[in-house]
């Protein structure tokens, strides 16, 4: 079943999953990720390796490198159970796999070993995932801009989401929370994000940690009237995230955006009548025309000259 759910979730995806998987990230992640597989099975390269095999095939596995990879690849079901995303799928497969390639080109040659674990740190420090830059009704703030617009109007509810742009969560939730928005922004209702990463005064007024063990990035804020309501994932007295998982259902689920977008959808309503109420009150009513009055001293002044 571990293996079924993102091989389904893959399949899905999969016109989606070609426009992501050929940018050079993921490209450059996959030729890194099958290194050791293509050293030990090219013609020409295997021969001069060693091997533990009885037959001496230095083309080949031997045993310990099938237990290795069997070990990690059991690691990378159990870590997929929770992916929400065929991104974080991807992710933890491309993780685990330069783990393995760094176990197994140590136990081959410790200069090989050496070298790719040089290539994976600088990797790490140059490059980094493509960011999503899909559609969304997302307002981005900033540690001045936040509390204004929290408090701006006490009918608007918002959800606003604390990440970093560091975080491999946070990066696999953005189309998530993207979709979200495009579902049920309105007037009444509205979704933003704020990066604590670049705002630590943020991080620390909202009691977020940025730290990478907490487990809070990202987490979702409801406030209603400026003052939080309810967030996830929760935290408990010893100030440690509860675990949960941010799928699309469970955030419906929990925040309860379907009877929140209708409330919203009356209070659009309300704006709406009242502000044609304004607009009418505002032009005074034209008066009717009335024919003139003619002065009586006139009209005689006029016979009297017909005479």
């Amino acid at each position: 079943m571990a293996l079924l759910t993102p091989l389904l979730a893959f399949l899905y995806h999969l016109p989606q999953v070609y426009k992501w998987l050929l940018k050079p990230y993921y490209v450059a992640s996959l030729f890194m990720s099958i290194g050791f597989l293509v050293i030990r099975k090219t013609p020409g390269i295997c021969e001069h390796l060693s091997t533990q095999r009885e037959d001496g095939n230095p083309c080949d596995f031997d045993w310990r490198e099938v237990e290795i990879l069997m070990f990690l690849s059991a690691i990378v079901m159990m870590k997929n159970r929770r992916a929400i995303t065929v991104e974080q799928h991807v992710g933890n497969i491309i993780l685990f796999s330069k783990v393995a390639n760094v176990i197994l080109f140590f136990r081959l040659d410790i200069r090989m070993g050496l070298l790719y674990l040089t290539l994976c740190i600088v990797f790490l420090m140059t490059c980094k995932p493509p960011l999503y830059m899909g559609p969304e009704y997302i307002k981005y703030f900033s540690d001045k801009t936040i509390d204004d617009e929290l408090e701006r109007d006490n009918r608007v509810t918002w959800i606003v989401e604390f990440f970093a742009n560091w975080s491999p969560e946070c990066q696999s939730f953005a189309a998530v929370y993207a979709d979200l928005s495009l579902k049920y922004n309105c007037a009444g209702l509205k979704f933003g994000k704020v990066d604590i990463g670049r705002y630590g005064d943020v991080s620390k007024k909202y009691k977020v940690s940025t730290s990478p063990l907490s487990k809070q990035l990202p987490s979702l804020v409801l406030f209603q009237g400026g003052k939080e309501v309810m967030r996830r994932p929760q935290v408990d007295k010893k100030c440690r995230a509860v675990s949960w998982s941010f799928t699309e259902e469970n955030i419906i689920r929990e925040f309860n955006l379907n009877e929140l977008y209708q409330k919203s959808k009356k209070l659009n309503k309300s704006k709406g009548d009242r502000g044609d109420k304004i607009n009418e009150s505002q032009f005074p009513p034209v008066p009717e025309e009335e024919e003139p009055e003619v002065d009586a001293q006139e009209e005689e002044t006029e016979t009297k000259k017909d005479k």
